[in-house]
């Protein structure tokens, strides 16, 4: 029963961290249509800007053609991330049971990728693994097959029974002390396997195969569950890492394109360079955007692999509750 109780929390933490990965999924798409819909405004602007230039006579056709390029590649993309922005937010209505487009009002204003507290404790004890819906439910299973060696081995010993009955044939007090008033009955039965005594030593051995077994699933269970944990902080860190970089490569980007626009307004820079900032400014904002979402889903997977979250800074006291 403690086993099944655990299946059924397993899957309500897988419930809870499906709906939050689906969130911030919703999240980032609607992050990543921002930053899609803001660089197709600049180029929009760009591309005004080298149309008025070639008017002038100041620029040719050809960076006219290239301006409109890289503006209708980046319109093109739109369509895609509204799609599938919308498909996030129907998934994340199917994980809550409701119909698909129940969600869209609550969700219609974009918001930040969620993001995770930076006083995160990593060095978490190994007691915590005990938590995981399946650590548990291994554990519940080894302790039930080792109750069943004592089962077995209680079958080795005689099974006595006793039963009677007492009553009295007359509540006059004339007749309460004679031998017809009084009626008993007992019985004393002891079965006593004589004849299959190598079956039970065969079913003692099988129960202590099968504990055996149990107690390998457990262990191969906490292995895993180690590996998740580890898994699940590695990833976290090193995506920290490649967050940060990614931070510093789009104030750069940033930096760069408002150069190269000044510098080609002045002419004193060939149009490909300010394409070429506007290409890497996007590629960049947008893998910064993945990036904040992966931090964010990392969290979430950190969190189921601990079966279900966990605090910096347990007590004793504290952890005996949960």
């Amino acid at each position: 029963m403690q086993a099944a109780q655990e299946d059924l929390r397993d899957v309500l933490v897988s419930l809870c961290a499906e709906v939050a990965l689906n969130y911030v999924d919703v999240r980032s798409y609607q992050t990543r249509l921002k930053i899609t819909e803001d660089n197709l405004a600049a180029q929009n602007e760009t591309y005004d800007i080298t149309r008025w230039r070639y008017q002038a006579g100041l620029t040719t056709q050809l960076d006219v053609d290239q301006a409109k390029l890289t503006m209708e590649n980046t319109r093109a993309g739109i369509p895609s991330l509204r799609s599938t922005l919308e498909q996030a937010k129907h998934r994340l209505a199917l994980l809550l049971g409701q119909q698909p487009d129940t969600l869209k009002r609550l969700l219609a204003a974009s918001a930040r990728i969620p993001a995770a507290s930076a006083g995160i404790g990593v060095g978490i004890p190994a007691d915590l693994l005990r938590r995981r819906p399946d650590v548990r439910r291994a554990e519940r299973k080894l302790a039930s097959q080792t109750a069943q060696i004592g089962v077995a081995e209680a079958a080795r010993y005689p099974d006595f029974t006793l039963s009677g009955s007492i009553g009295l044939e007359s509540l006059a007090y004339a007749n309460l002390y004679t031998a017809g008033a009084k009626a008993f009955q007992v019985a004393a039965n002891a079965a006593w396997t004589l004849l299959d005594a190598g079956r039970i030593r065969s079913n003692i051995n099988i129960q202590n195969a099968l504990q055996e077994q149990a107690l390998g699933l457990y262990q191969s269970t906490l292995l895993t569950a180690l590996r998740d944990v580890e898994n699940a902080l590695t990833a976290y860190s090193e995506e920290r890492k490649r967050r940060d970089a990614l931070n510093a490569a789009v104030e750069a980007g940033i930096s760069a394109l408002a150069l190269a626009d000044a510098q080609y307004i002045s002419g004193l820079l060939d149009f490909q360079r300010v394409l070429d900032s506007q290409r890497s400014l996007l590629s960049a904002q947008t893998q910064l955007a993945t990036s904040e979402s992966e931090v964010a889903a990392d969290i979430v997977r950190l969190y189921k692999a601990l079966g279900g979250g966990w605090h910096a800074n347990n007590n004793s006291e504290q952890t005996d509750h949960e």
